[in-house]
């Protein structure tokens, strides 16, 4: 059995206490982890395998990539990845260029048409859970874009069940720092890939994730206690 150490061991703590809080894997669950090939994904991916190793509850995993028709080496390079690390693994082709230029894509479009495909190779599969890499900082933007953007107050969830209990969604980097992923996949060398994505540098999450960057000069702790806000709603102070 390999030993967890370094950064992987602060990361598995903590992707263990979010899989604790939240009951997020039962006995014989089959995930779905949907990897992009991003370093989230692939960060997720490898603390979940390493863990079976020692966790009481057994599960097991079917790495899956949508590919979603972008002009990238993605699939062929995560193919090889899988292999050399014996990963289950399964390369969804879907094409949402189709009959579109990339003007007409936003992020909305391209994250619909991956959960729909996500979700699709989890019911063929027979996976019970879907798995997704999406961090702390992640959860922390998606609450001030919900505010800024939408003027509602709302989250996203660690653990989310779908269609009547059939697919349930889980997260288990909820708990973990960008940063930390960060220093874990130059530690790992994941593969490398140039994000083909039009919008990344124009996003309104980067916008917010540049807006928390610049508040965590004044304030250390600013992520967690964005994340803590939404489980410490002062009802006597609504309109």
């Amino acid at each position: 059995m390999s030993v967890i150490q370094g950064t992987e061991f602060y990361i598995s703590k903590r992707v263990g206490k979010a899989i604790t809080d939240y009951n997020m894997l039962s006995e014989g669950d089959k995930i779905c982890v949907a990897v992009s090939g991003g370093k989230d994904s692939l960060t997720m991916l490898r603390v979940l395998q390493d863990r079976q190793a020692f966790v009481p509850i057994k599960y097991k995993l079917l790495a899956v990539h949508v590919d979603m028709g972008y002009p990238c080496q993605h699939p062929k390079i995560l193919a090889e990845y899988f292999k050399k690390h014996d990963v289950e693994y399964h390369i969804e082709k879907i094409d949402i260029l189709k009959g579109k230029t990339r003007k007409d894509i936003s992020c909305f479009w391209c994250s619909w048409n991956r959960r729909k495909a996500l979700f699709s190779v989890a019911d063929r599969f027979g996976c019970s859970k879907v798995a997704l890499g999406h961090h702390k900082d992640d959860i922390a933007e998606t609450i001030l874009m919900n505010l800024f953007f939408h003027g509602e107050i709302s989250a996203m969830n660690p653990k989310q069940e779908l269609f009547k209990g059939k697919i349930t969604v889980i997260r288990p980097l909820a708990y973990v720092d960008e940063e930390m992923i960060v220093k874990f996949s130059k530690e790992l060398d994941f593969p490398h890939h140039k994000c083909a994505c039009p919008n990344s540098a124009t996003s309104n999450r980067t916008k917010v994730g540049e807006i928390i960057k610049d508040l965590r000069k004044v304030c250390p702790d600013v992520k967690t206690n964005i994340c803590r806000s939404i489980k410490r709603i002062k009802t006597d102070y609504l309109l």
